[in-house]
C-alpha cells in the first residue's frame, strides 16, 4: 500500500528537498502557492520514479485546506506523514517600526494557519501517523519581532499537540535543522557566506533519519 506524505510549503528549500527524499517511498501531496515551482518539483519527483499530487493553494485559505484534507480522505483514507515547512517571513524591522499588514500576514501564516491545519490533519494521521514541525528560535532577537513572535507561537501549538498525543498518537516531532541557504534565510542575512551553510538535501536526509 502506498504511503502518503503531505508537505505544506513544498515548492522550495527544505520542503522541496523533503519531497524529493520521500519520493521513492511515498506519494507526495505538495502544497505551496507557487504553481511553477510545484511543477518543477513534480518533474524532479518523476525523475526519481515517484509521484505527486500538486496543490497550488494558500495555507491561510480555510476553505481550500478543508477541501484538500477532505480530498485526501476520500482518495486515500489517511496520511502517513505531515511535514509543515510553510512559513511567512516578514521583513526584519525594529519593533517600534512594525508594519501592521506584515504582522497580520505573519499571524495568519504562522499561527492561525497552524491552528487550523492541526485539527484538519490530525484525523487523517490517526494514531500511527507522524507530524513534523521545524523550529527556528528567533524570539527576542533584535529586528525579528514579527517572525520571532509568530514562529514561537506556532511551535507552542505544536508542543501542546505533542504533549497531548505522546501516548495515543499521532507522533509529533519538533526539529531544528541546521542553517540552510534558503530564500528565507537570504532575506534575513543577505551578506552571509552561503557556502558554509548546510545543503537542504543533507538536512532533509537528517530529518527523515529522526522519524
Amino acid at each position: 500500500m502506498t504511503k502518503i506524505a503531505l508537505i505544506t510549503g513544498a515548492s522550495r528549500g527544505l520542503g522541496a528537498a523533503l519531497a524529493e527524499a520521500l519520493a521513492p517511498t511515498h506519494h507526495i501531496v505538495a502544497v505551496a502557492r507557487t504553481t511553477g515551482a510545484l511543477e518543477e518539483l513534480d518533474d524532479r519527483i518523476k525523475a526519481k520514479g515517484g509521484s505527486a499530487t500538486l496543490a497550488p493553494m494558500d495555507i491561510t485559505n480555510t476553505d481550500a485546506m478543508a477541501t484538500l484534507c477532505r480530498g485526501i480522505h476520500d482518495r486515500w483514507g489517511s496520511l502517513d506523514l505531515w511535514l509543515h515547512t510553510a512559513i511567512h517571513a516578514a521583513p526584519l524591522t525594529p519593533t517600534d517600526h512594525l508594519d501592521a499588514k506584515d504582522m497580520a500576514k505573519s499571524i495568519a501564516g504562522n499561527v492561525t494557519a497552524t491552528a487550523m491545519l492541526i485539527p484538519f490533519v490530525s484525523p487523517l494521521l490517526g494514531t500511527t501517523g507522524q507530524a513534523v514541525f521545524f523550529d527556528d528560535p528567533r524570539a527576542g532577537q533584535k529586528f525579528f519581532g514579527s517572525y520571532g513572535a509568530t514562529k514561537t507561537a506556532q511551535i507552542s501549538l505544536a508542543r501542546s499537540w505533542q504533549a497531548e498525543t505522546s501516548k495515543i498518537g499521532p507522533k509529533v516531532h519538533i526539529l531544528t535543522p541546521e542553517p540552510m541557504p534558503t530564500a528565507t534565510r537570504a532575506r534575513f542575512f543577505p551578506g552571509e557566506d552561503r557556502t558554509v551553510l548546510s545543503d537542504a538535501h543533507t538536512q532533509a536526509s537528517a530529518v527523515l533519519a529522526q522519524l
